[in-house]
Parts: structure tokens; C-alpha cells; sequence
């Protein structure tokens, strides 16, 4: 006899889950102690938030899903934040929370509250476990969590059910979904647009991730067509940004929308490849003539955002795929538009003169390997990093778009170095993003791998107090004291360097990609010197 949590344990380890995050409580020390014999390492971390980023890299590195344990009260709140990011950023996340008996929560109601009115609002499912039906039912969270666009799904764990007696699990029922293909007569007036276009331009987002082959099948159609490509930042590197082609990443800079918004407003087709505008602002409302738009989506599409003439429910590949199939490539923009607007996108972002924090970004996109993960956390930074990174693969460049959740960049690339220790990661991360999640600087120290932690070191909340400026308010909440990040990582047990200028910053980097443990890099820049950058 297995008891429920081995049941849990063994559904995901046959999914190829190796790893799981969180802080343990007395209610979860029975899963925990299951995920171990089953073969899955328990990583602590120092709060459940940042643990939830930590399994989410972890998916990013192998594409199992994440799995976040969070104990019964505070630990279960803590897991709210990262939760709602996981739905909006569309991640496979398993968030489990111990849970009190029913019967007992009837009389004892210390730290009792209910977890699963909670987290509803921001989860695909939620599950209290049963006796006797944990096999169906982290069949059914699992699947839910990964078909057809990823999402959270919540299981409370009460303390008994996890520790009862459970029958070997049941085969798995449930088949996985196939993919389709578009067909109909709207499909082929579509096939009929692409092949007349003379102005065409993809328009990419995070979905087309999910698609397999639909990476490869998109720089076909790219090469054979000539078709020019925007992505959103998390498709970013979905076409290598060194191709002639690729228009960069877009979606919450002005300064790069003036560049590329008008190309799109010149299409006469507009080819959205699952583009979800979850990850745009404003400026990014119906940025072009529906009539010209058609749209490859994984699930029917409920925002408002943009608008398109037709739009297909498939696979994001095959879709791409049928719509080339037979055709045969045609002079497009003629008039040169795309090139103008790299050359545009590369004049707008180019360093200015002295030292700030366009030139540190620009060395370490100069000095960062082919084969690194890049993570950054909102702000000011992330902006900007944004448009000078090249990225010259998909999922090479992490962040939270859709929720904008300040203080994940660290644990993301904690989490991508665990579950892939072989491949570099770097984490760029704003002083105020560092500050809320100090305390990982020690759980970095205790997996002892070689991540680089790189911290744009003004001072300041640079993005909201630039905002203030810009509105006419006052200043007030932006501005705190100067830390030295260098002196607390090394106090930590961190290699910590801090630096003041360009010569300095590329000693430092080239000293921390041959490190062989974990490094801090305080990158020491001058308040509002982002002015006029994003």
C-alpha cells in the first residue's frame, strides 16, 4: 500500500518533474517526504513566492511542469502573487498547499482560512484531495495544467489524506490532445490574401512556444517569404534578432513603438502567430486595420485588445505551416520599410555618450555567451533590456510579462540553473527588485551553482519616479538609500564585486563566466539616468 502523497509523487515524476520548490510546514512534510522517495528533490527557498519563480524555471529549462509547495495559512497566501503571474504568463504550475482536516477545522481555527476561495480568481482548477482519488485526481491537474494553454491548478492536501493508505494508481485515461489544422473556406481566402500580399509581417507572441515545430516552421515561412517579424518580449529570439528580418521585441517602451508600430499600420497582412497582448500596454490597442489581420490562436480569444478579420483555434505551427503550404514567394516591401526600421530601432537604442545604464546593458549583451539565459524583473531595467538584448534563441530571455511581478529574475534563474545546470544563466535585476528578495542571495549560496546576478545599483524605483516626473506629481516613494549589494552578498557567502564604469564591468563579467560558483555584480549607475533611454 502507497499512501496519497507517493500516489501525487509518482504522477509527477512519470511527467518528469525532478524538482520542487517552496518552504516546509508541518502539513506538507508528508508530501515532501514522498516527492523525495520518488525521486524529486525538495529545494527550499526562502519564501513561497520567490519559489513559485524558482519551478517556473525550472519548466522554462526542462518543460516539465512546476511544482510549488506551500504549507497551510502564511505559506499558502504567500503563493497568491506567483500564482496569478503563472495564469498570466501561462505556466504550467502545480501549486499544492497543505491543508487542515475538515473535521478538525470545524472546532481549531488557527491559521485556517479557506485556500481554495483564495486562489479561485487566478487558477485553471482547484482541487481539495480525496482519500482514494489522488491518482485521478493529479491526472486530471496535470492535464488541465498543460492543455492547451498552460495555467496554475491548485490542490489542497489535507494532513490525513496524504498520509492514507492509496491503491496502486489507475492507467491514465484520458488521451492527450492531437493537434489540428485550420481548413474551411475562410482558411482558403486567407491562403488567397498571403499569396497576393505585398506588405506582409508576423506578429509573434509567447503561444507560438507551446507549438511543437511551430519555432522551425515559423523561420521557414520567415526565410522562403521574406516576411519581417515582431515578437513580443517573451517570443523574443523565436527568429534569431540578428537576422535581417527580425523587427525585435516589442511591448512596453514608446521609443521602440514609434519604430515598428508604423510597419504594422502598413501591412496590408498582419499574420498574428500566438500573439496573446497580455504582455502589451495600452499604446498596443488596435495597432492595426482588422481587415488586413488574420490570427493563429491555442484557445478562442476573449480580449479586446486587437481585433482580426478571421482567426483559426490550432496548432500555431501547422497553422503557420498551411497557410505557406504550395505557395510560391513574391517580391514583398518593396519599398524597404523593415530595414529602414532595424536601422531606426538600432540608431533609437544605440548607447549614448558616458557612463549610465544603457552602456552596461550594451557590454553585457557584447559579452554574455550564444548559449546563456537571461532573466530581468520590471522596471526601468527590464525596458530597456529588452530592446538592446539579442536574443539568438526562443526562451533565452525570461521575465514576467503579463502580471510585471518585481524580484523573479533571481529565483528564475535560480530555478533554469537547477534544472538545467549545464547551460549559463545571468540574472539583471533593479536595486528595488533585488531588495524584495534578498533572502535568495542565501538560498543561491546553498545550491552553489554559478549564476550570475547582475544589480543596475541607482538608488531609486527609476521607472515610477521618471512617471512622477513626467506627470507633474511629487516625488514621494521612489527614492532610498544606497546599498551595498556587493559587501551583502559577500556577507551572505556570495562572490559580490561592485563596479562604477565600463572597464570595470567587463573585468567583472568575463571573472564571473568563469567562476565556478555563484557571483553579484553591483552595477553602480547614476539616478534618473534612464531619462530619454525606453
Amino acid at each position: 500500500m502507497l499512501n496519497s502523497a507517493d500516489i501525487i509523487a509518482q504522477r509527477l515524476y512519470a511527467e518528469g518533474v525532478r524538482h520542487a520548490f517552496g518552504v516546509p510546514g508541518g502539513e506538507v512534510l508528508t508530501i515532501i517526504d514522498a516527492l523525495e522517495r520518488a525521486g524529486i528533490r525538495f529545494v527550499l527557498s526562502r519564501h513561497e513566492n520567490a519559489a513559485g519563480f524558482m519551478a517556473e524555471g525550472t519548466w522554462h529549462a526542462t518543460g516539465a511542469p512546476a511544482v510549488l509547495i506551500g504549507t497551510v495559512g502564511p505559506g499558502m497566501a504567500n503563493t497568491v502573487n506567483v500564482t496569478a503571474n503563472a495564469q498570466q504568463d501561462r505556466v504550467p504550475l502545480i501549486v499544492i498547499t497543505g491543508a487542515v482536516d475538515e473535521a478538525e477545522a470545524l472546532t481549531y481555527t488557527h491559521q485556517v482560512f479557506d485556500h481554495r476561495a483564495v486562489l479561485k480568481p487566478v487558477v485553471k482548477a482547484s482541487f481539495e484531495a480525496r482519500a482514494g482519488a489522488c491518482d485521478v485526481m493529479i491526472d486530471k491537474a496535470i492535464r488541465i495544467a498543460t492543455d492547451p494553454q498552460p495555467g496554475p491548478v491548485h490542490i489542497d492536501l489535507p494532513i490525513s489524506v496524504a498520509a492514507a493508505d492509496h491503491l496502486p494508481a489507475r492507467p491514465v485515461q484520458r488521451a492527450a490532445l492531437s493537434p489540428v489544422l485550420p481548413a474551411g473556406a475562410a482558411f482558403d481566402a486567407a491562403r488567397d490574401r498571403f499569396a497576393r500580399a505585398d506588405r506582409p509581417v508576423l506578429m509573434v507572441g509567447l503561444v507560438i512556444l507551446e507549438s511543437p515545430g511551430g519555432v522551425d516552421t515559423l523561420r521557414d515561412v520567415v526565410e522562403r517569404f521574406s516576411i519581417p517579424v515582431v515578437t513580443t518580449y517573451k517570443a523574443k529570439g523565436v527568429l534569431p534578432e540578428g537576422h535581417a528580418l527580425a523587427l525585435g521585441g516589442h511591448g512596453l517602451s514608446p521609443k521602440s513603438d514609434a519604430v515598428v508600430l508604423p510597419v504594422l499600420s502598413e501591412a496590408d497582412l498582419v499574420i498574428c502567430a500566438g500573439y496573446d497582448p497580455i504582455e502589451m500596454r495600452t499604446g498596443w490597442r488596435d495597432p492595426w486595420d482588422p481587415t488586413r489581420a488574420i490570427a493563429f490562436t491555442s484557445v478562442p480569444d476573449s480580449q479586446y485588445m486587437h481585433h482580426v478579420s478571421a482567426a483559426w483555434t490550432c496548432d500555431i505551427g501547422l497553422g503557420l505551416a498551411a497557410l505557406a503550404a504550395d505557395q510560391s514567394p513574391r517580391p514583398v516591401w518593396s519599398d524597404g520599410t523593415p530595414d529602414r526600421a532595424r536601422t531606426a530601432h538600432a540608431e533609437a537604442f544605440a548607447a549614448p555618450p558616458g557612463w549610465g545604464p544603457s552602456e552596461a546593458l550594451h557590454i553585457l549583451n557584447r559579452l554574455k555567451p550564444a548559449e546563456i539565459v537571461t532573466t530581468v524583473d520590471s522596471g526601468a531595467h527590464r525596458i530597456l533590456l529588452s530592446q538592446v538584448w539579442t536574443c539568438e534563441a526562443a526562451r533565452s530571455l525570461l521575465q514576467s510579462t503579463g502580471l510585471c511581478t518585481m524580484g523573479c529574475a533571481l529565483p528564475l534563474a535560480i530555478g533554469h540553473r537547477i534544472g538545467a545546470p549545464e547551460r549559463p544563466v545571468m540574472a539583471v535585476m533593479g536595486d528595488g527588485c533585488l531588495d524584495m528578495v534578498l533572502g535568495e542571495l542565501a538560498t543561491l549560496r546553498d545550491v552553489g551553482l554559478p549564476v550570475i546576478v547582475v544589480v543596475l545599483n541607482d538608488a531609486s524605483l527609476a521607472l515610477i519616479e521618471l512617471k512622477q516626473r513626467r506627470d507633474g506629481k511629487q516625488n514621494a516613494g521612489v527614492d532610498f538609500g544606497h546599498t551595498d549589494y556587493a559587501a551583502v552578498a559577500t556577507a551572505i557567502g556570495v562572490n559580490g564585486t561592485a563596479v562604477s564604469d565600463g572597464a570595470a564591468l567587463e573585468d567583472a563579467m568575463r571573472a564571473a563566466l568563469d567562476a565556478t560558483g555563484p557571483t553579484l555584480i553591483d552595477v553602480r549607475i547614476p539616478r534618473r539616468a534612464y531619462d530619454g533611454l525606453i
